[in-house]
């Protein structure tokens, strides 16, 4: 299975490349979900990355397609700026599980 990316700048998309994976640059919410619509009817997909920017733009859609579908996985990686913050894990944590670290 492959896996593809959805990205909201060049660079994550030129990086990703140097590993061998295809992904395309998108920026406005209707070309996101026409291409994360492509992506999940393609059966040789089985993960698809979104970088945090494009999440944010289509979360509704994303949530609606987990719930559905348990192929491909839908994954959400920083983008090179960085968004998340400082301790994104420490309150994954507790937000997942309800203790303070």
């Amino acid at each position: 299975m492959k896996s593809f990316l959805i990205s909201d700048n060049k660079d994550t998309i030129v990086g990703l490349r140097l590993a061998g994976m295809n992904g395309i640059v998108a920026v406005e919410r209707e070309e996101i979900i026409k291409e994360l619509d492509k992506a999940i009817e393609d059966k040789d997909i089985g993960i698809i990355i979104l970088t945090e920017g494009i999440f944010n733009k289509v979360k509704d859609r994303v949530l609606e397609i987990k719930l559905k579908e348990s192929i491909p996985l839908i994954i959400t990686i920083p983008s090179r700026y960085g968004m998340r913050d400082k301790d994104f894990i420490t309150k994954y944590i507790r937000d997942s599980i309800g203790i303070k670290i």
